[in-house]
Parts: structure tokens; C-alpha cells; sequence
């Protein structure tokens, strides 16, 4: 079922299914509800009530004109709203890629209402969201440690994506830049020549530690000249996780709303991290569970962060990196992961 609450001052778009305790879902860049449509079903079917929201700024969900409404705090405040909104007092939050700093933060610094929490492909990285090689835990600047990872001569990702080259680069063909960013960062992709051979055999997370740093700025660092996705192969055909279908729901979703809400959240990055002072050094306290990808680079720059989860966690479930698996995990092994979230949710 389709429908829209208000939560946070915020119209909110939210798709759900089955009845039972509820399971909050939140999607990453670039995304929508739709990244959980396998999750829906299946645990509904298991007995949980399933809702997958439009993150802010996606969409029908409402897009807000101030970059500091993106920030982190307005994102868990929207999460909250959701719960009070469908008449709950506590919910489970699932976040992946950009969902999983939210979901995370939700739980960290709301535990009244987020009882359980479990991440997918970004780990809980304190104050700096994202778990970067070098400070896992966010105790510098996100925006001075991204400098250092891409060096002189290069930009990190998200510093293209907060510069108006990166807004440009995502008014582009929408159905180019979908297809590119789906099959670039998931399992389907090529592996670099130099990590296809023991003793890596395509598992990033075996990376030696030293070559962590080396790989993140390979992948996810481009020249000040170049586009994130200007060297990313062509999706010339369709892999068995995703459909024509489901890449064209993508495009039109994007095709009417743009991309700017969703580039908003890597422009807050500083303002979050003086949000979140407070909480510096607190585990989160609740129940927690961990899932990522051994293809996904955010699972791999993450490796410091991922070691780093009995301190950071009280009740940790479980940290598992499933094989011959990219970044878009709950849509490329949809089997396990349903597995993984029944099984830690039945624990509960």
C-alpha cells in the first residue's frame, strides 16, 4: 500500500506492507523506496509490518529548498515522525547506503523509539557517518579526512558531488547515469585487472590493510577534470539482479524530481559532524546488526570501522559480508539478506 504522512513538518511517501511490529526502511543515492521492494514482501510474509519511506528530498516524499535541510538531525526527525505518524510508539530501522548513517543515528541518539537497528553496506561510523579508512569514527573533520583520502590532484566522490560540476554531472541522461551507477558499484562490474588474482579472488574485505586507503582513492577519487561515472562501464546488458523494469521505475522517479535533494545530504557532511558532538564516544545501545557486500567499496573502506563494532555496539547480532556481493546489497542478494533481517528480527 501506497500512501503519504506528515512527519516533521515533512510530507512523507511510504509504500508498506504486512502487519505486525514495524520495520522501517530508508534508501540511499540514488534511490527510492522501490530498493527495498523484495524486503516488503518477504517480511511481511515473516509477520513484520514493512514500510520502505521516500527519503527527504525523494520522490513524492517533500524536497525542502535549504541545503541545511538535509542535515542529519532533520533526517532522524523525519523518522521519528514517521513512527508517531503510523501509530507506533518504537520501530527497527533498516538503512542502506546513505539510509544506513541515518538509520544508525536514529538508533544512536533516539533509542526510545528505535529499538533495534541493522546497516547495510556502511558501517556505523560516530560522528563521520560514513567509516573512512583512516578515522572510522568520524573524530575529524569528514571534509579535511576526504582531502587527504583523494590527495592533491584528485577529488573524493563526495566532494565532486557537493561542487556544482557534480550537480551538473547528475542532470545528464538520467537513463545513462542510472544504468552506469546500478551496474559500476555492484558485483556485475568488471573487477579492476590488479584485484581479480590470489590473494583477493574478487573479496575487497581481503585487501591487506595498507591497501585499503590505495583502493578507496582508485575507486571512488576522480581528476578535478572527470565526472564520477564519466570511466564507469555501460550497462549493455541486464544482470540477473535487476530488470529493464526496475532501472526504468529508477529514471522515471529521477526524471521528474532531479537528483538534487539527494546530493543535499553529502553537502551537510561538516554541519553533521558538529551535530553530533554530543554523542561522540556513546556505543549504540540497542540491539544491532551489520550486512555488507566483499565488492562493495564502502564495505571495504570500512574495514577499520567494521573491527571497531563490539566497541561501538552493546548488543552487537552480527557483522556479515556476503560474497560475490556489491554495493547495492538488498537488491543484488535479496534471499540473504531477507534471511539475515528475519533472523535478527525474530531475536529481538
Amino acid at each position: 500500500m501506497s500512501r503519504t504522512v506528515y512527519a516533521d513538518q515533512q510530507r512523507v511517501h511510504l509504500v508498506e506492507a504486512g502487519s505486525g511490529p514495524l520495520v522501517l526502511f530508508c534508501h540511499g543515492f540514488p534511490e527510492s523506496w522501490y530498493s527495498w521492494r523484495h524486503q516488503l514482501s518477504a517480511l511481511a510474509d515473516a509477520g513484520f509490518r514493512a514500510v520502505a519511506m521516500d527519503m527527504r528530498g525523494y520522490g513524492r516524499s517533500g524536497k525542502p529548498p535549504a541545503v541545511a535541510d538535509y542535515r542529519i538531525t532533520e533526517l532522524v526527525a523525519d523518522c521519528v515522525g514517521v513512527v508517531h505518524a503510523l501509530g507506533a510508539e518504537t520501530a527497527v530501522v533498516v538503512g542502506h547506503d546513505w539510509g544506513a548513517p541515518v538509520a544508525w543515528t536514529a538508533a544512536w541518539t533516539r533509542p526510545d523509539v528505535f529499538r533495534a537497528v541493522a546497516g547495510l553496506s556502511v558501517v556505523f561510523g560516530g560522528r563521520g557517518l560514513m567509516g573512512l579508512p583512516g578515522d572510522p569514527l568520524g573524530e575529524r573533520r569528514p571534509s579535511l579526512v576526504q582531502r587527504e583520502i583523494a590527495g592533491p590532484d584528485l577529488l573524493f566522490y563526495q566532494e565532486h558531488f557537493r561542487s556544482e560540476r557534480g550537480s551538473t554531472e547528475w542532470r545528464g541522461d538520467v537513463a545513462n547515469l542510472m544504468r552506469r551507477a546500478l551496474f559500476g558499484l555492484s558485483a556485475s562490474a568488471p573487477l579492476r585487472p590488479e584485484l581479480a588474482g590470489p590473494p583477493i579472488d574478487g573479496d575487497l574485505t581481503r585487501l591487506p590493510d595498507e591497501a585499503v586507503l590505495a583502493f578507496t582513492r582508485g575507486a571512488m577519487c576522480r581528476p578535478l577534470d572527470k565526472g564520477l561515472l564519466d570511466d564507469a562501464p555501460a550497462l549493455e546488458t541486464t544482470p540477473d539482479w535487476i530488470t529493464d523494469h526496475d532501472i526504468d521505475f529508477y529514471v522515471e522517479e529521477f526524471e521528474r524530481t532531479g537528483f538534487e535533494g539527494g546530493l543535499n545530504y553529502y553537502r551537510c557532511v561538516d554541519l553533521d559532524w558538529e551535530l553530533l558532538a554530543g554523542f561522540e564516544g556513546r556505543p549504540v545501545s540497542v540491539p544491532s546488526l551489520f550486512v555488507g557486500g566483499d565488492r562493495d567499496v564502502a564495505t571495504v573502506w570500512a574495514k577499520e570501522a567494521i573491527a571497531l563494532l563490539p566497541k561501538t555496539q552493546a548488543d552487537l547480532r552480527g557483522a556479515h559480508v556476503l560474497r560475490h556481493c556489491g554495493h547495492w546489497i538488498q537488491q543484488e542478494k535479496p534471499d540473504q539478506v531477507n534471511a539475515l533481517l528475519i533472523d535478527f528480527l525474530r531475536g529481538l
